[in-house]
């Protein structure tokens, strides 16, 4: 494992988002990024495993929230989940970027949950836990739905069933920010009833590419106007299935 490739490539992703980050932090960084290696060769949590890969299209990528600007960075410290965690990505690399975050890792694979609880203690991480369950239950659990003041999901699905998801959680004021790939105007033209129908409003949709890659991206910041209906998120299985149109 090339210590020095994983910060050289974090030092130039860094300073292309404008972001300070103390050694400590960084080297927080390369042990989850070490932890998620090793355990990757038992189970599957990334196919992304090769230093400048992980940095750029992993770790700079979860903190390119910051290109948002001040609708997130005014909002620090702030109560954030991140729905359909997988590996930790974006809450742990945020919550090591943000100490003041409070963060709660939310998947429905107990399995991955528990290789981030291993993760917290390891890096000595406060004020973050893990989650497990389905975003159809939690949703509407009253410890939980209209809680939190931004959810992030870096989950592959379509935005009209992502917004079912991850707008339940998110408190009046709050936010809702998926992380999208490719074009994605189809989906937000799709998409456009159920973010309106669950309480929220698309108020920036911006698109970037990942330095040094050919990835493009988007962030959407999708602001909660209204409380969702109570009638969402439906049973499991079912915005998958019957999404909102």
């Amino acid at each position: 494992m090339q210590r020095d490739v994983f910060y050289t490539e974090l030092n130039k992703g860094l300073a292309e988002l404008s972001l300070c980050l103390s050694a400590e932090q960084k080297e927080q960084l390369f042990e989850y990024y070490s932890m998620v290696v090793e355990k990757n060769k038992v189970m599957n949590l990334t196919a992304i495993t090769e230093e400048r890969e992980f940095v750029i299209k992993h770790i700079i990528d979860s903190l390119s929230i910051v290109k948002l600007g001040e609708p997130v960075t005014d909002m620090l410290p702030f109560r954030l989940i991140d729905i359909g965690t997988g590996a930790g990505m974006p809450g742990v690399i945020l919550k090591i970027a943000f100490p003041n975050l409070s963060v709660v890792l939310f998947d429905s694979l107990k399995k991955r949950l528990n290789f981030l609880d291993e993760v917290i203690e390891a890096l000595s991480l406060k004020d973050i836990e893990t989650l497990h369950g389905r975003a159809e239950d939690m949703g509407q659990d009253k410890n939980y739905r209209e809680s939190f003041d931004m959810a992030v999901s870096r989950a592959v699905a379509r935005l009209n069933v992502l917004s079912e998801y991850g707008l339940p959680f998110v408190k009046l004021g709050g936010a809702f920010v998926p992380y999208k790939s490719g074009d994605i105007a189809e989906e937000l033209t799709e998409a456009k009833n159920a973010i309106a129908m669950l309480g929220g409003n698309l108020e920036r949709d911006l698109r970037f590419r990942l330095p040094d890659s050919d990835m493009e991206r988007s962030l959407l910041y999708i602001k909660k106007k209204k409380p969702t209906p109570k009638a969402y998120p439906r049973k499991a299985g079912v915005p998958s299935k019957k999404p909102i149109m």
